[in-house]
């Protein structure tokens, strides 16, 4: 079997980022434009997006910000808060804000406005199950008791089971997955009496184990929330993506950080794979022997998941190698790029 040079796929969309706001937009969004039609566009902003008017507002900013003759489109999305009220989930929905995300309190970048207690929600969510608008969580529990390797299996018995049992109609986004736990739930999912499930995966959390963080000491830019996994949970993770199941689909989960915040006596958490996500993801499905799968992952899945038409415009990936830069500007700062100074071993060229 000869090996494969050139893929041609569906141009992707990635249904989970971070874009900052202010003087970062007009370094950072072009990255992502040039491989993405469309990005669900993270409402973690300090002060954070909780109401129509303000994603409305965030949106002008971003498209005013995009490179001339992006045709690339921002999808909105609200943070849940304890006092969202049902009214504005409508509100949400008439005015094409594609979800809502639970941040519990406390659990990455600006999520001290979180959901304290989801029993507080329960107008709201009401209002989401009625008008089929998806909840987007961070899956993890915020718990001083709780091991960090550990917050995700436990969201899953504490959390997510007991609010699709509440919720049964809601359709939920389980993100940035990283524990075979949470790949099998997904999975296994039963959504003959409950609502749609999905979930999102990394390029980082298909590519790499928590001994990355590690290696040669500490590596701050292979820190995200949640924290890289065992190699056992790396696996699940990689068999789930590339199985073809269309629960599973694209979420960079791209983070970006100034680099002294990162590097940093209390560096923050997240990675920035917005200049490089397809070439990672490319690597890590020719890994598994899964190339053909590719398209289905970050391509269809989602789209189908959210109701949205499939792209018709194409990008082509090639097998070959290109170096990873050192940093990019950001604002008056830089931004390191996870693997950076390194080689890739695919290329965007077209």
């Amino acid at each position: 079997m000869s090996e494969i040079k050139t893929i041609e796929i569906t141009k992707p969309d990635d249904w989970h980022l971070h874009i900052r706001d202010g003087e970062f937009l007009p370094d950072l969004l072009g990255h992502t434009a040039s491989q993405f039609s469309r990005a669900i566009i993270m409402p973690n902003l300090r002060p954070p997006v909780t109401t129509v008017d303000l994603a409305n507002a965030y949106k002008a900013r971003i498209k005013a910000a995009l490179p001339k003759g992006s045709q690339f489109e921002p999808l909105m999305v609200l943070y849940l808060t304890d006092n969202t009220s049902a009214s504005e989930v409508k509100k949400a929905k008439e005015h094409g804000v594609v979800a809502f995300k639970l941040y519990p309190a406390g659990a990455t970048t600006n999520s001290d406005a979180g959901v304290t207690d989801l029993k507080k929600c329960s107008a709201a969510l009401e209002a989401m199950e009625a008008c089929g608008i998806p909840l987007l969580v961070h899956g993890e529990v915020t718990g001083i008791e709780i091991d960090i390797f550990d917050r995700e299996a436990v969201f899953i018995d504490q959390v997510l089971e007991p609010l699709r049992i509440r919720h049964p109609g809601l359709k939920i986004v389980f993100e940035h997955i990283t524990t075979k736990q949470a790949a099998q739930y997904v999975k296994e999912a039963d959504t003959a009496r409950y609502g749609v499930m999905g979930a999102t995966i990394t390029p980082q959390h298909l590519l790499f184990n928590r001994n990355a963080i590690f290696t040669g000491g500490i590596r701050p830019h292979y820190y995200c929330l949640p924290v890289l996994k065992r190699e056992e949970h790396r696996q699940a993770l990689v068999e789930a993506a590339t199985s073809g199941n269309s629960r599973f689909f694209l979420g960079t989960d791209s983070a970006p950080h100034i680099k002294g915040t990162k590097e940093n006596a209390c560096g923050c958490a997240g990675c920035y794979t917005a200049w490089h996500a397809m070439p990672l993801y490319a690597e890590a499905f020719e890994n598994a022997n899964a190339l053909e799968r590719l398209q289905g992952f970050a391509s269809e899945f989602g789209a189908d998941f959210y109701g949205l038409p499939r792209n018709t415009s194409k990008l082509i990936l090639k097998k070959e190698s290109h170096l990873v830069p050192d940093e990019f500007p950001m604002g008056s700062g830089t931004v390191v790029p996870l693997r950076a100074g390194e080689m890739l071993t695919w290329s965007i060229v077209g």
